[in-house]
């Protein structure tokens, strides 16, 4: 896993970064001058400033907790090891001649704060007895306090989905449903973080079952955090002016073939309306692209709030919804404003 920072992990795994597209301007509709950008999202709810966190460093983890997670993944043949300070892997058993890297299915990352299990051949499954959204969510509220957490600190976010290529025999299928999970995403004062966790990247405990509730994967993503710093939000006409210089971004739409086709339709739009506002958390700065400098294999540093944006783009002849993602801290507008 190399760093992420919020914006790369806006985009992460659903776009290619090309070399064409290496700056933030390259993600957001470049709007004409006449363009009207209008306020209708209510902000009585929004807080009037927001803490900054920062990392403590290493994650080591109870080893109550390494036991739990072991038992989960259904690996105590393997043993359980004592609470590692470097990284530690399970590797999936493909026998001594395969022909291709082996892949780890259990992991604890004590620089990443994770704890993560994937079961073997996760391209396969059966599509029977997948259960419902009810036992999915009660699954995963019976397993949080395992993993030593108070079910007050997260809060049920979304659900996914996985597709398998394979049944369970390896024969090839199509459109095979083969697993639905649940992320319970952490909260930090009341709002939780962004993105859906099935990779690992937002805060938070999630959880997939195939079926017959077989548990194919879970993902601990819980680094220890202090306040840093409490910053002023940013107003709507200093949100609006991220917006109209290119300094957010469009979300990319799922499996999303066009992305870049829908950024120069969308700057054609002769009015655009933000009709709601939710604050998230994420990993790092906003705007700031991955180097290359070092092996990048450290987490981010500072863990800082974000807008999400829904917006209403009207063409005069029709109309299209977008989500875009911007900065709401005022110090963030005025660092991304002065690039």
């Amino acid at each position: 896993m190399n760093a992420f920072s919020i914006f790369s992990a806006i985009l992460a795994g659903t776009i290619s970064l090309s070399a064409a597209a290496t700056k933030l301007e390259d993600f957001s509709p470049h709007l004409s001058v006449k363009a009207q950008v209008i306020w209708q999202a209510p902000t009585n709810g929004l807080p009037g400033s927001l803490w900054v966190y920062r990392r403590h460093g290493l994650r080591v983890f109870p080893a109550s907790v390494i036991s739990n997670a072991i038992v989960l993944a259904s690996l105590q043949t393997k043993g359980i090891p004592e609470p590692p300070r470097k990284d530690f892997f399970i590797w999936d058993d493909r026998g001594p001649h395969y022909p291709g890297p082996i892949p780890s299915i259990f992991s604890v990352r004590p620089g990443w704060a994770t704890i993560g299990y994937w079961i073997p051949h996760p391209d396969r499954g059966a599509g029977t007895g997948i259960p419902g959204d009810a036992d999915i969510i009660r699954r995963a509220w019976t397993e949080l306090p395992r993993f030593g957490l108070d079910p007050q600190q997260v809060k049920l976010k979304n659900l996914t989905t996985s597709h398998c290529r394979y049944d369970e025999t390896g024969r090839d299928v199509t459109n095979h449903l083969c697993g639905r999970g649940v992320f319970l995403s952490r909260q930090l004062d009341g709002v939780s973080f962004y993105g859906s966790a099935d990779n690992g990247d937002a805060e938070g405990f999630w959880i997939e079952l195939g079926s017959h509730e077989q548990v194919r994967a879970f993902i601990l993503n819980w680094p220890e955090l202090d306040r840093y710093k409490l910053q002023q939000t940013a107003s709507p006409e200093q949100i609006i002016e991220c917006f109209r210089r290119q300094k957010a971004v469009v979300v990319p739409q799922a499996d999303e073939d066009n992305y870049f086709a829908r950024i120069k339709c969308l700057a054609t739009a002769e009015k655009f309306l933000i009709t709601k506002v939710t604050p998230y958390y994420g990993e790092g700065n906003f705007g700031e692209m991955p180097t290359s400098k070092g092996t990048g294999d450290t987490p981010s540093e500072f863990i800082t709030p974000i807008a999400e944006l829904e917006i209403l783009a009207d063409f005069g002849n029709n109309k299209a919804t977008a989500v875009v993602v911007s900065p709401i801290l005022s110090s963030e507008v005025t660092r991304l404003l002065k690039n």
